[in-house]
């Protein structure tokens, strides 16, 4: 993995998330994935593609609801470090709420996401 094959990801990340397009979603991740949504979730992660693309589908957010970028900060070897931000935005255009994120990436040899795991915080006083 690199830089541009990180972005690529996270940029395709993105547009599945936006279209709950299931053959999208199992598209980014190995057959035996564990998908972290926080790092308290180490005992009890989502396993394996299928399961990821069902959790993802259980409570669709619209796609006009929010707005997310997320770069690459660090790639060694199959691991990366990606860091962006999430805005979820009200029908009337205001800010709802952000969040800054960090995703603690693994990838297979043919660039499918094996772990991801997520950080996230809130502005103070949000």
């Amino acid at each position: 993995m690199n830089r541009q094959s990180v972005q690529a990801w996270l940029d395709n990340y993105v547009e599945a998330w936006r279209t709950y397009d299931a053959s999208q979603i199992g598209d980014l991740f190995s057959e035996d994935a564990l998908y972290f949504y926080s790092p308290f979730d180490q005992h009890d992660p989502v396993r394996g593609r299928r399961a990821i693309i069902a959790n993802w589908l259980e409570a669709p957010d619209a796609s006009d609801s929010w707005k997310a970028h997320y770069v690459p900060v660090a790639v060694e070897g199959t691991v990366a470090v990606a860091q962006g931000r999430t805005r979820y935005i009200r029908p009337d255009g205001t800010l709802e709420r952000e969040f800054d994120n960090i995703f603690v990436l693994q990838f297979d040899d043919v660039g499918r996401c094996t772990r991801f795991t997520e950080w996230y915080m809130q502005p103070r006083g949000a």
